[in-house]
């Protein structure tokens, strides 16, 4: 399995949105309402860019072994799961 280093800034106003960017996954950033929402937002993101690349025959990028992120107030290991064959399983 792969996981992917994601950073994620927290608001620092109230009503703002947390922002997660994944660090050795090119392009994929969303914001989520809470941290909870965050993580699953940039999970989606992962799967829906994973997929686009193998579609378009084009290789995953490698995660590093550590990765940090200039301003952010958490790093976490993401993992992602996408599926490679022709037709998803039921």
């Amino acid at each position: 399995m792969l996981r992917y280093h994601v950073a994620f800034y927290l608001p620092k106003e109230q009503g703002k949105m947390v922002v997660a960017e994944a660090l050795d996954f090119p392009g994929a950033v969303t914001q989520g309402f809470d941290l909870a929402d965050a993580r699953v937002m940039i999970a989606s993101a992962m799967e829906d860019l994973a997929q686009l690349l193998l579609e378009e025959g084009k290789p995953l990028s490698t995660p590093r072994e550590d990765a940090s992120g200039p301003d952010a107030d958490l790093i976490e290991l993401i993992p992602l799961s996408v599926y490679a064959g022709s037709v998803p399983p039921r």
